[in-house]
């Protein structure tokens, strides 16, 4: 079954007076796969700008933007329409080599997997590691999917949700003393610890469906049984993937305990956060003529 969204995500800089804009970069455009197919998009920008797409090293779609002249506003209006097929991935069958943990990637996927296993931020005292090691097993044989499907739910059941507005994404041992975060440092968090335990990971940047903000939802019907009330909607939303042989790249959202089904939608993978911006560029004026930002994403099913 395919499941059909219209996405509207609006970003607008106010300014106090009209300033001049530097080129900005654009990531809004979905990654087209067997289970998510782009029908249409469209960027609006005001004032007028030049737009040129191309694609960064990970094949992220981006749009680099060049406001043509000073204003007081500028605003970038994404739009399109995708066709979901709904993907569990419990439903995907490892290579019986990782079906249990500890497992080894062949020299191929280790080559190619490189930066996706390295640790990217420090641990000098171990306790990212330590709170990693929580979820293998020690009274029989850790399943590698299992493993990942606990560490994902304790993250969902045991951490605080704080909306952030800050740029930026927290350390994940930052994320755990503070035993709360927003989407992308629950990302960060898993992704940092299953490096640790030697499963490659990268990060998801995307939108987030939640039938509780959609008034055009299914009620209560089968169409609707595999949708959830969401945490992390009406705002660009964050994941992770960890590949694992034979089932390849497998999603994981902590912030919500899902395992894939169709209310992600992917935009960008990047192999870290800061990569995955949606906006980004600059401007040139006086330094308090910045007022603010503001964001407004809109998932809604239409069919």
């Amino acid at each position: 079954m395919t499941i059909q969204y219209d996405i509207v995500h609006t970003t607008t800089y106010r300014y106090s007076k009209p300033v001049r804009f530097g080129e900005h970069r654009v990531m809004f455009r979905p990654r087209d796969s067997h289970d998510l197919r782009v029908l249409a998009t469209d960027l609006q920008v005001s004032p007028e700008a030049g737009v040129r797409m191309i694609q960064d090293p990970y094949s992220n779609s981006i749009a680099l933007v060049q406001p043509l002249v000073e204003a007081d506003e500028l605003r970038f209006v994404c739009s399109f329409t995708i066709e979901h097929a709904s993907s569990h991935n419990l439903e995907l069958p490892l290579s019986p080599s990782a079906e249990f943990f500890p497992f080894s990637y062949s020299v191929d996927e280790r080559f190619d997997l490189e930066h996706y296993l390295r640790p990217h931020h420090d641990d000098p005292d171990g306790t990212l590691a330590a709170w990693a090691r929580q979820f293998i097993r020690t009274d029989g044989p850790t399943g590698t999917r299992d493993m990942l499907v606990r560490m994902n739910q304790h993250i969902r059941d045991t951490f605080r949700y704080a909306d952030r507005d800050e740029e930026g994404t927290q350390p994940p041992l930052k994320t755990l003393a503070l035993n709360s975060g927003s989407c992308r440092d629950f990302a960060l968090l898993m992704m940092e610890a299953l490096r640790r335990l030697g499963v490659a990971a990268r990060f998801v940047s995307g939108y987030l469906y939640d039938p509780a903000l959609d008034p055009a939802a299914p009620r209560d019907g089968p169409d609707d049984k595999d949708t959830v009330p969401a945490t992390g909607a009406g705002a660009t939303h964050a994941w992770l993937q960890a590949y694992l042989p034979g089932a390849g790249w497998l999603p994981f959202d902590p912030t919500n305990n899902l395992l894939g089904g169709s209310q992600l939608v992917r935009v960008a993978v990047v192999r870290d956060p800061k990569q995955a911006a949606p906006i980004s560029g600059s401007w040139f004026g006086d330094a308090d003529a910045y007022i603010g930002l503001q964001v407004d994403v809109k998932v809604t099913r239409t069919g």
